[in-house]
């Protein structure tokens, strides 16, 4: 099976791509670097060209009002070079609880992605994935200071980038799912516990503050961005610090 990867050399894409072709799949990754940019147009015809699935897992380079632009624009692109060359199969990566906050301005523009897939002709699968271990420590970058780590106890099921690639593989080569599937890690902290486990294994001296106002997740209300029902990745947050 032939695959295009849109967003194959990054974080998720590179590994998708690579789980991919050891499974004897033909995996192509797609990306700015190789001269494929979805929002001007540039280069998808061609890197669609030819696939019997597209799997697209670029974002947008801001988390602000102008995220909603990116998602149609790229979309919009990306389903017209699909219908044209006979895509059978779209997939595309999202998150866990993204309908469920409408006060942030990126989990609307990804909600709108998955609409405009949703609703376009072409057979597709949906992965919501929750937080990425990755990403534990730029959240926490953005209201630290050389004291003190100021979190939310926003409730995490923190997920390994590995076990999302993984997932992503996997129903990119199966049948469309016509809808949407939840992957997750297979525990659930509060963000600033996570911040407190995180710090102490990198013999961090700084505190973390409980702090309701603190960053983009002082936004969620509830436990939204956890799922228990979810299909529950292997890797466990302490190991994957290991």
């Amino acid at each position: 099976m032939k695959l295009a990867v849109i967003g194959g050399t990054g974080l998720i894409g590179s590994q998708v791509v690579k789980d991919l072709n050891a499974a004897g799949h033909e995996a192509v990754p797609h990306s700015k670097s190789t001269g494929v940019d979805v929002v001007s147009g540039e280069g998808v015809d061609e890197a669609v060209a030819g696939a019997d699935v597209l799997v697209n897992l670029t974002n947008s380079p801001t988390f602000d009002e102008a995220s909603p632009a990116f998602f149609q624009a790229s979309m919009d692109n990306l389903m017209a070079a699909g219908r044209k060359s006979g895509i059978r199969h779209f997939v595309i990566l999202s998150i866990v609880g993204v309908d469920r906050v409408p006060e942030l301005d990126y989990y609307r523009a990804k909600a709108l992605q998955e609409n405009l897939l949703a609703a376009g002709p072409i057979p597709y699968s949906i992965v919501r994935a929750t937080q990425f271990m990755e990403f534990i420590e730029a959240a926490m970058s953005w209201t630290a200071d050389s004291d003190t780590v100021r979190l939310p106890a926003t409730p995490i099921q923190p997920i390994a980038s590995k076990d999302v690639a993984a997932a992503v593989a996997e129903v990119a080569v199966g049948a469309p799912l016509g809808g949407i599937r939840n992957i997750a890690g297979p525990e659930i902290f509060s963000l600033d516990e996570l911040g407190r486990i995180t710090l102490a294994h990198k013999s961090d001296g700084r505190t973390v503050v409980t702090d309701p106002t603190a960053g983009m997740f002082a936004a969620v209300k509830g436990d939204v961005l956890t799922d228990k029902d979810a299909r529950l990745a292997p890797t466990r947050y302490t190991d994957w610090l290991s």
